[in-house]
């Protein structure tokens, strides 16, 4: 199913994922030709990257680990980091369940790769 994704509406981020006990990706806004999405995390995502857009990441509730091939980044509420595309991550709660934003292209390719 393909959601709807409202303009000119005040999306309540808590609402969203309230409730939500497993890994789930939801948009929340589209503008211009990239997309906001609210990420629930509760186990690793396997190892990627984007050929053709760089990815932001801002933490809302407990911690994001970000790992790269050469170090690991850990991401507390209200910090935000930029992966560049072509960059190989692999996202990760710490304790259980993280929920971040995601801002990237709304048309990103993902592609599964060997970890770091």
């Amino acid at each position: 199913m393909i959601r709807t994704i409202p303009q000119l509406t005040v999306i309540d981020v808590e609402q969203e994922t309230a409730g939500v006990s497993s890994y789930k990706n939801i948009p929340l806004s589209l503008f211009n030709d990239h997309v906001v999405r609210v990420g629930v995390m509760t186990e690793p995502f396997y190892w990627h990257y984007h050929p053709n857009s760089d990815e932001t990441f801002m933490a809302i509730e407990g911690t994001l680990l970000i790992d790269l091939e050469d170090r690991r980044v850990e991401l507390k509420p209200g910090q935000l980091f930029t992966i560049p595309a072509m960059v190989k991550h692999c996202t990760r709660p710490l304790d259980g369940r993280s929920v971040n934003l995601t801002f990237e292209l709304a048309e990103t390719e993902t592609v599964r790769c060997d970890a770091g």
